[in-house]
């Protein structure tokens, strides 16, 4: 293997460092080097300046070999890392000091003497005075220390083994303290571990009793579940609770945690506005309530793509309790659309009901056909201001909640499977989907419990 100097090294390093002679390929087939070895002297070079360019011969004690060895298991980094970190030149040494541990301890780590061949014991030598007896404190402390070093870097290699990228809890510290108790000196292992003794016992005592709240658990997983993973904490808490559970909604939240539970979240959006504003006035203005069945609806346009294909969906929401009164879809967002459910619409009001029915000021909203067909049913037009999406927002959180729990969720192959999939979402959301603003029941539920009353 080719030898090079520091200073031949350091003018490689400049030259990629300059970045005006390309990138490492450049750089390497320049002075007709490996990428490997151009990529190792840049980062010796960042890590410990032009020292790291020169030759080392070092001999480590068994001390340093420690140090190294407990970086690499706390910081979880590789034996590449790690040589990089303390100018070791080669990263198979750190490996060989691994292997010597793992079979022989931190004796094996001590470097091996050196020197020729070995005497022959004449008898014409004198006979060596004993040694002189040690200070008892000191070989007390001196196996006091191999014991924390003994511990730590056991304490360590377990602790790596079971932890991921976060840091340890305390419940995971005390599981690798109580595996490693029978082979270690437990007050050693807690100051490794960096327990109080009380913590310690309380964890075990904790583990061995077992999880108190798995019942509780796999209620929540089941509702999650039940519900393709749409409820967030709180409607989860509001589920228990009909079902009887008494339960605090952050008691909910923490072991959804645990669990590695979430609520969907959504993206947005399809826009169905074109041309000038239109004259009819936003009577709606953002009153969302209504005091009883029928007597405000919104409705909106909203376009999913399927594989280049595309639906549209045009649904009429009652603001009294949230439902699909009804809706229409078409794979052309065509005036039909809107005509079709309009005249769905019909068939759900009595002869004195004449609700607010709002919009945004999409084109179909506009036609006369439309306005027609609302003046001799009755019905009162209102209109969103131009470009203001608050102004139709009950329908535009119905879209996001829609597309979040049902489209971005699943994988769909046709315009066919999405449209069977979106009658039974709108099914699951008027009738089994609870909503918090009402009282933890269904859109449906809520309806019906007002009548009942």
């Amino acid at each position: 293997m080719t030898k090079y100097d520091s200073q031949f090294k350091l003018s490689v390093v400049h030259r990629y460092l300059s970045e005006q002679h390309g990138g490492l390929k450049a750089v390497a087939a320049f002075y007709g080097l490996s990428h490997s070895q151009v990529r190792g002297w840049v980062q010796r070079y960042r890590q410990h300046g032009v020292t790291g360019l020169d030759k080392k011969h070092s001999v480590y004690d068994a001390a340093f070999k420690i140090k190294v060895l407990k970086h690499l298991w706390r910081d979880d980094l590789s034996c590449q890392q790690v040589a990089q970190l303390y100018d070791i030149r080669c990263s198979a040494q750190v490996a060989q000091w691994m292997r010597l541990y793992d079979e022989g301890g931190i004796s094996a780590l001590e470097p091996k003497p050196r020197g020729g061949r070995k005497k022959m014991p004449t008898s014409d030598l004198p006979t060596p005075l004993p040694p002189l007896p040690d200070d008892a404190r000191t070989l007390e402390q001196l196996r006091k220390e191999n014991e924390y070093l003994r511990a730590e870097v056991a304490y360590l290699k377990k602790l790596r083994a079971l932890r991921q990228a976060k840091a340890p809890s305390r419940a995971e510290k005390a599981r690798v303290v109580l595996e490693l108790r029978q082979g270690h000196d437990l007050t050693v292992l807690l100051k490794t571990a960096g327990l109080a003794r009380s913590t310690f016992y309380y964890q075990v005592k904790a583990q061995q009793a077992g999880d108190r709240q798995a019942d509780l658990k796999s209620r929540i997983r089941a509702l999650y579940e039940c519900h393709k993973g749409r409820y967030g904490y709180r409607r989860i808490t509001a589920a228990l609770r009909q079902m009887g559970e008494t339960v605090n909604h952050k008691a909910v939240q923490r072991l959804m945690r645990v669990l590695g539970l979430k609520s969907l979240v959504r993206p947005k959006k399809y826009r169905s506005y074109r041309g000038q504003q239109a004259s009819v006035p936003n009577l709606l203005a953002r009153a969302f309530q209504a005091e009883r069945p029928n007597q405000k609806w919104v409705t909106d346009i909203t376009e999913f793509n399927v594989r280049g294909e595309k639906l549209y969906l045009s649904p009429v929401m009652d603001l009294y309790n949230g439902e699909i009164v009804t809706y229409a879809m078409q794979r052309r967002p065509h005036f039909s659309l809107v005509g079709n459910m309009l005249k769905k619409a019909w068939s759900k009001l009595s002869d004195e009901q004449t609700p607010l029915l709002h919009s945004d000021q999409g084109w179909q909203y506009q036609m006369p056909a439309y306005r027609r067909q609302l003046a001799e049913h009755g019905l009162t037009q209102s209109m969103s201001r131009k470009g203001n999406c608050l102004d139709n927002a009950a329908m535009e959180s119905f879209f996001g909640t829609l597309k979040a729990e049902l489209f971005h969720l699943n994988r769909f192959e046709s315009i066919e499977q999405l449209q069977a999939d979106l009658e039974q979402y709108i099914h699951y959301y008027n009738h089994d989907r609870i909503k918090l603003k009402l009282k933890g029941l269904s859109p449906v539920q809520y309806r019906t419990q007002a009548f009942e009353l």
